[in-house]
């Protein structure tokens, strides 16, 4: 039976976006389930989780690879010749990732085997150097559980990301090595580990999935920014617009909702919180026509977007235009914690239409505007009814994103 865990972790800083909010909740959970964990971090500052030993991960400054990564970039500064592309086409990685690896590694040395039933290795963006690390540590291999958060690398997105990261041949060496050599892995969907399985066969053999936990209960307490009005039939979107997340679909569908129901642009919001450099200037000019689309293009407070989300009337959850979307979006914990119906735009092959069913009411793809009114017809109708029979209610999904699913999960190993 598996009492004592290790987890091996990039960061535990709730600022440092929503991969450390996930791991995060990860921790917590498993703290909530009754695991003795221990939890070495690259944060490099002092930090404490509740019931947990955190143990921070110096960075190793007295060697080669650190002195030689300083002058690299010193180099670039100075005189704006920065070898790092060509550093990375031949190694895969930069002089700074190998130097953290090795910090890591060496910390690392001084775990015992027999002290842990399980080690977790997490990590976040594109990061994996706990992973890396983890690689040059044969003796823990046979408790080593590889939790796999997005597809790796980057050029095994499905499309329409189409991004060949520097060195790509170097980093598919090194995931083949993982997939391999690590016992267990670990994904926060099925399509997400039935998606690498394909490139790394080994990884359907070893795969769990472990979806991102709702963590802690959050007791927010965060005052209602001035713009958002919480007696207004209120449609939020919250989180950052990458480029693949075009939102016109959805505000062209909010402008058709307005047009059907002349009444509604007295009483009804659709707000966008979050940054969107390369949607801004098609939304600035979308709000010449639709004044109640608020847009605030900033990072928002993380206890301010959970009371917004509460608050809100239906919270969005805007996926890439695709035929697949194999990832579960960080904020998924989030809005089932709130309680509020999501509106998902997402592709017929995803992972949050999968969870929600296909008999789920409100569910469109990311630009069909005419379907995403038809929603927002069927909301607002039952909010003018009553406005707190908005509820998402979905008891199976807060258990499946809970601490006590996790526990069964990790008892099966």
């Amino acid at each position: 039976m598996i009492r004592n865990i290790t987890i091996i972790v990039d960061s535990i800083d709730r600022n440092e976006g929503s991969g450390a909010k996930a791991n995060i909740a990860f921790i917590e959970s498993l703290a909530a389930s009754g695991y003795k964990l221990t939890v070495y971090h690259y944060t490099r500052k002092n930090i404490l989780l509740p019931n947990v030993t955190c143990i921070t991960i110096p960075e190793k400054k007295w060697s080669l690879l650190f002195v030689f990564s300083r002058i690299q970039r010193i180099l670039a500064r100075w005189t704006s010749i920065n070898i790092n592309p060509l550093i990375e086409n031949m190694f895969g990685f930069s002089l700074t990732y190998f130097n953290d690896v090795k910090s890591i590694r060496k910390h690392l040395q001084s775990i015992n085997a027999s002290d842990a039933d399980l080690i977790i290795t997490l990590s976040q963006g594109a990061s994996f150097r706990p992973h890396y690390a983890l690689l040059k540590l044969p003796q823990l291999h046979t408790k080593w559980l590889a939790y796999v958060h997005d597809p790796y690398p980057f050029h095994y997105y499905p499309r329409p990301y189409n991004w060949v990261e520097r060195g790509h041949r170097q980093k598919e060496a090194f995931f083949q090595e993982v997939s391999e050599k690590a016992r267990y892995s670990g994904f926060p969907s099925l399509l997400l580990r039935e998606w690498m399985g394909s490139y790394f066969p080994q990884f359907i053999t070893t795969g769990l999935i472990i979806p991102h936990q709702l963590g802690l209960p959050v007791e927010t307490f965060a005052a209602l920014p001035d713009y958002f009005n919480k007696k207004a039939f209120s449609v939020l979107h919250a989180g950052n617009l990458m480029k693949q997340r075009n939102p016109s679909g959805l505000i062209v569908g909010f402008q058709l909702f307005l047009k059907r129901n002349p009444t509604a642009s007295e009483h009804a919001q659709l707000l966008l919180i979050g940054p969107a450099d390369y949607h801004q200037q098609t939304i600035h000019s979308f709000k010449l026509s639709t004044p109640s689309l608020l847009f605030i293009n900033e990072n928002v407070p993380f206890d301010t977007v959970m009371e917004m989300q509460k608050q809100a009337s239906a919270n969005v959850i805007l996926e890439s235009q695709a035929e697949i979307s194999p990832f579960l979006p960080g904020k998924f914990p989030h809005c089932v914690m709130a309680d509020k119906p999501i509106i998902s735009l997402a592709p017929y092959y995803s992972e949050t239409k999968r969870l929600l069913g296909d008999d789920y009411p409100y569910w469109s793809e990311q630009q069909d505007s005419e379907k995403i009114a038809t929603i927002l017809d069927r909301l607002y109708g039952q909010w003018k009814k009553n406005a707190g029979m908005l509820t998402l209610n979905r008891p199976d999904l807060a258990n499946y994103l809970s601490h006590t699913y996790l526990r069964q999960t990790i008892d099966t190993l």
